[in-house]
């Protein structure tokens, strides 16, 4: 095999070539976490009994990198064919005996004094697995209960994927009463229902009820799919809409289409509302105004559905959809027969964890995305679940791997990586940023060809823009041994 370094090249180039290329496709960025920029704007206002954080420093110099090489192969053909397959069982929680090429004290003593910066403050956790064997390289506190932020978004993704599939669609229906006299408009939980679909759907409606002579109906619109509150513990926030069942491109008052936004007080009604001048526009006169109401039981008149779940589970980890996150939760209640529920869904995501042999001791899902101070999840449980997805017998659980922002390039950490370069289009991982909680879990591949799983969890931090560097210098570590 090539030597390391000019493995190291071969997939940086490779890695850079793909990265830009999906930038491309998604048009613009950087896609920047509505958590982390309400973060930010919170760190530099004043508040009463805390202290503010720093100003950011002045922005480094682009560093340079090299042109992607146009013919260069894959990434993942790199990697080692002789490394043994990944179990289908979790990370060992006993001492590492695995060598990825860089030893396990050799590890330690890069990772060590990075895990030490001051910009990560005095609570910090880490673990690093490879996941070609499930065994710990490196252990800080892997086993301890931390904040995680956005990166419980990983967790609240595996569950969903693991319970529903990869290919399951979220359903929005309509249905008429049996004297044809009232349509119901029926959310499923799907946030990313849009105007497009909602016209195509109103269009579907009107044609079913012409061909049974209807011409003039009442619109009535059910959210009883979810239940207790839905407003975030958060209250009312630019990062998240009120959590229903009925929305249109998450309650977005302006045309972003992800991070923070002005947000809609009544998603369904607004929803509801677009829906009946479609239908009217469609030859469907709708008398008064929409008003909820139960769904009838009969046969649906149309219906429309969502992308496959792995693509919103991509969607959700690139962007850091808070939205999208909830309704994956709420997918997994709703598969384990609990109320759909901020309550239900952590629950559910909790059981289909520990189903999957996880180690969920200690854990909370309070909610879905991460927003909540009281969820607690460990490092190991997210590097277990980073193996879970590299783990050839679970392809399920792919799309945890593929929807991971790739470091310098795309979603949350398309503007990161500029004081860790190595790490820029080798490190793919899920940010997650609360006032004094910093994290970043991931994976990156060593220049002989072995994927490591990592996760590094840090609270009462000082700043984001002390943290977040620290971070990237640590996962940029993992890339190869001439950049420690």
């Amino acid at each position: 095999m090539p030597e390391p370094r000019t493995w190291q090249l071969t997939a940086g180039s490779a890695a850079l070539g793909l990265a830009l290329a999906a930038a491309a496709v998604t048009l613009a960025g950087p896609w920047d976490s509505g958590q982390r920029t309400a973060e930010r704007a919170r760190a530099a206002a004043p508040a009463a009994g805390g202290t503010r954080h720093a100003p950011p420093p002045p922005a480094p110099a682009a560093p340079h990198r090299p042109a992607p090489a146009p013919s260069a192969p894959g990434v993942l053909a790199a990697l080692n064919p002789a490394a043994p397959a990944g179990p289908s069982t979790g990370p060992s929680a006993g001492p590492a005996d695995a060598d990825p090429g860089k030893g396990p004290a050799d590890l330690a003593a890069v990772l060590g004094p990075l895990l030490a910066d001051p910009g990560l403050g005095p609570l910090r956790t880490a673990s690093v697995v490879d996941t070609a064997t499930g065994k710990q390289l490196y252990g800080e506190g892997a086993t301890t209960p931390m904040t995680p932020a956005s990166t419980v978004k990983i967790a609240t993704a595996a569950a969903a994927l693991s319970a529903l599939g990869p290919y399951h669609r979220i359903p929005t229906t309509t249905t008429a009463a049996p004297d044809g006299k009232t349509v119901t408009l029926t959310g499923g939980g799907d946030p990313t229902l849009d105007d497009t679909r909602l016209k195509a759907l109103a269009t579907d409606t009107a044609r079913a009820l012409r061909a049974r002579g209807h011409t003039s109906v009442r619109l009535a619109y059910d959210t009883g799919l979810y239940t207790g509150p839905a407003v975030h513990p958060i209250g009312p926030n630019e990062n998240i809409a009120p959590v229903t069942a009925l929305m249109t491109r998450a309650g977005r008052l302006d045309t972003s289409p992800s991070g923070p936004a002005p947000r809609s007080a009544d998603p369904a009604r607004d929803t509801a509302t677009a829906f009946a001048a479609h239908l009217t526009r469609a030859g469907v006169t709708v008398t008064g105004d929409p008003a909820p109401g139960p769904t009838p039981k009969a046969a649906p008149l149309a219906r429309t559905h969502s992308a496959p779940l792995a693509d919103l589970v991509e969607r959700t980890l690139t962007h850091s959809d808070n939205d999208l996150a909830e309704a994956l939760a709420r997918q997994t209640a709703l598969a384990h027969k609990l109320p759909a529920s901020f309550d239900g869904a952590g629950k559910a995501v909790r059981a289909e964890l520990a189903r999957l042999g996880l180690p969920v001791t200690g854990t909370r899902f309070a909610d879905g995305s991460g927003l909540d101070r009281n969820d607690r999840v460990s490092a190991a449980l997210l590097t277990g679940l980073l193996t879970r997805a590299a783990d050839p017998a679970r392809p399920a659980l792919r799309p945890l791997l593929t929807g991971l922002p790739v470091g310098g390039f795309t979603g949350t950490l398309a503007d990161r990586f500029d004081t860790a370069p190595a790490g820029a289009g080798l490190v793919r991982a899920k940010t997650g940023t609360l006032t004094g909680v910093n994290t970043l879990a991931g994976t990156v591949a060593t220049p002989d060809g072995r994927l490591l799983a990592f996760a590094f969890l840090a609270g009462r931090t000082p700043s984001p823009y002390q943290a977040q560097p620290a971070l990237d210098r640590l996962s940029a570590a993992l890339t190869g041994p001439d950049h420690p």
